[in-house]
């Protein structure tokens, strides 16, 4: 379901005219189910998916309180170790990261951890808030948020780093509007420090 890959990373500028929409980059390891949460928050259906071999883009209505609504522009980008180091190349200048693990596979949230704090802690993304997805809690043994949060070592990043860490599944929708809830909180709460820091110089 992938786009063909491109290093041609998207301008935040060039889709967010007068912030009409928020730019959010999903990221995480291969067959955490990335594409199948897009297409989830798309369709409000299940969607079996394909490795992602480029990217998917969709534009995302998400409803908040009551009538009221945020656009997300999302980027879902293929996680195969080949496909890592160009998650810079789409995550710079985004308003938000979404990093989405497989709950049910504790034994790759070693090598998760290791990438969500190469890509956290990279010059660009510094400061950007980051939701955790701990995706497919609809499987038998899957690791509760709070697990996720402690294995990945979530509280490690840095301090200026706004951090959630929600369960979720993409089979059911679980999770997904309380998760993008609190991520456009912590976007919001990002913007406004940010104008506050300019009116103090």
């Amino acid at each position: 379901m992938g786009n063909h890959l491109t290093e041609m990373a998207p301008a935040a500028s060039s889709f967010l005219p007068h912030f009409q929409a928020l730019h959010v980059v999903v990221i995480g390891l291969d067959s955490a189910g990335k594409t199948s949460l897009l297409y989830r928050l798309k369709f409000k259906e299940f969607v079996q998916s394909v490795p992602t071999k480029g990217f998917n883009t969709e534009k995302i209505r998400v409803p908040l309180g009551g009538s009221r609504g945020i656009t997300f522009q999302v980027w879902d980008v293929g996680g195969q170790e080949k496909l890592r180091p160009l998650w810079r190349s789409y995550t710079r200048r985004t308003d938000g990261l979404v990093f989405v693990v497989d709950a049910a596979e504790a034994e790759r949230l070693e090598e998760a951890k290791v990438e969500l704090h190469r890509i956290s802690r990279a010059s660009d993304n510094q400061g950007v808030p980051v939701l955790v997805l701990a995706n497919k809690q609809d499987q038998p043994g899957a690791l509760s948020a709070a697990e996720v949060e402690k294995r990945l070592a979530v509280r490690e990043l840095a301090a200026a780093t706004l951090t959630h860490v929600q369960g979720c599944s993409a089979v059911d929708g679980l999770g997904l509007q309380q998760g993008l809830e609190r991520l456009y909180e912590m976007i919001l709460k990002r913007k406004k420090a940010a104008r506050g820091s300019k009116k103090r110089r």
